[in-house]
């Protein structure tokens, strides 16, 4: 019996050699062949028009609700009409490319305004800035002051440099005399609300959380630490405050001061910013750090509609076409790499902990 486990282990450890070192190789592979590559490049502007999404959800539904005939009858004339819509937008296609030459177009309704959708869902570092900069850089080469740009919002805030270029960049859209509608479906606090209160409209879910006008920083210390244990910390600046607090080192008064006179200043600054793109609300009122919701959000003129994304862009499809637009970079074969064994193990992970939840407050 032993001499079994020790080859079994033998076996075991001779298969997992040979896993790993085919994920090197493949690593190693991937990695040589982003040499070269200029940083940014591959990526591309996708386009989806939720009318049609709307329409095969509405044709879906209504078709299964028919009986046997019906169906056959409402499949022949889909195909018809599929055809001649084939025939037309092929006609229209030809004739785009005659006027614009080669590349790729996009054939929407003579006559019908657009609506551009843009989606942002903000992490602490604003992170998804840089697809949404160069999704409005492309929205802003076609749409004109008949269309609308809406942005569907989702953040809590983060950084206030990161969240400062992000507002700045719906700022191009108002530039350019293109209305522009923020909804908020959950939240869009602090950094969130720097961007929201852009909008010619904002339109907030009944229980989204809006507001949050405030700025917050902390940081920890470990001086009694180092002390405690004998150790000395030296930090050498050129500048009376180029460092007021730190981590390591004995925090003085004037240092706490002058770090709270950085903090109201900024705070005074995303407060003007709010006050000049929302003057119709009373900015020392809401820029008090304070969240609020509901009917809340309209009595303090944080938003100017209660209703949720969806029903907006459906009742949009009625009179405009409507697109989303969504920048989507290509990530080189080492990230997805990475990202798929991330999942895999996130995936792993919350598996057995919902399993584990589950079995310990299952009743009976």
């Amino acid at each position: 019996m032993a001499e079994f486990f020790a080859s079994y282990g033998l076996f075991l450890l001779k298969v997992i050699t040979f896993v790993v070192a085919v994920l090197i190789i493949i690593f190693a592979i991937a990695m040589l062949s982003m040499r070269g590559r200029k940083p940014g490049s591959g990526g591309r502007i996708e386009i989806t028009k939720l009318n049609e999404q709307f329409d095969e959800m509405k044709e879906a539904l209504s078709f299964s609700l028919l009986d046997d005939e019906a169906q056959k009858l409402a499949l022949k004339e889909k195909k018809a009409t599929e055809k001649a819509e084939r025939k037309a937008s092929k006609a229209a296609a030809k004739k785009a490319k005659k006027q614009r030459g080669d590349g790729e177009t996009v054939v929407t309704e003579p006559g019908k305004r657009r609506v551009f959708v843009m989606d942002f869902d903000g992490d602490i570092r604003a992170s998804e800035v840089e697809n949404m900069r160069k999704e409005i850089t492309a929205i802003l080469t076609t749409a004109g002051d008949d269309d609308e740009v809406v942005l569907r919002l989702e953040s809590g805030g983060g950084m206030v440099t990161s969240y400062g270029l992000a507002a700045s960049q719906l700022d191009r859209i108002k530039e350019k005399n293109v209305p522009l509608t923020i909804c908020v479906d959950k939240v869009a606090a602090s950094g969130g609300y720097m961007m929201a209160c852009v909008a010619d409209k904002l339109i907030a879910a009944p229980f989204a959380v809006l507001g949050s006008i405030g700025v917050v920083a902390q940081i920890p210390n470990f001086h009694r630490l180092l002390k405690q244990f004998n150790i000395d910390f030296e930090m050498l600046t050129a500048g009376k405050y180029k460092r007021t607090l730190t981590m390591f080192g004995e925090n003085t008064d004037e240092g706490r001061e002058k770090f709270i006179e950085d903090i109201e200043r900024i705070h005074q600054q995303f407060k003007q910013y709010v006050n000049d793109r929302r003057p119709s609300l009373d900015i020392e009122q809401v820029a008090t750090g304070e969240i609020w919701s509901g009917q809340d959000v309209l009595d303090r003129s944080l938003a100017d509609e209660l209703s949720t994304s969806d029903s907006y862009l459906l009742d949009k499809c009625d009179d405009a076409e409507v697109i989303h637009v969504k920048y989507k970079k290509k990530k080189p074969i080492s990230e997805r790499f990475s990202i798929g064994i991330q999942n895999t193990a996130d995936g792993f992970l919350m598996r057995w902990l919902d399993r584990a939840l589950k079995a310990r407050f299952t009743v009976g």
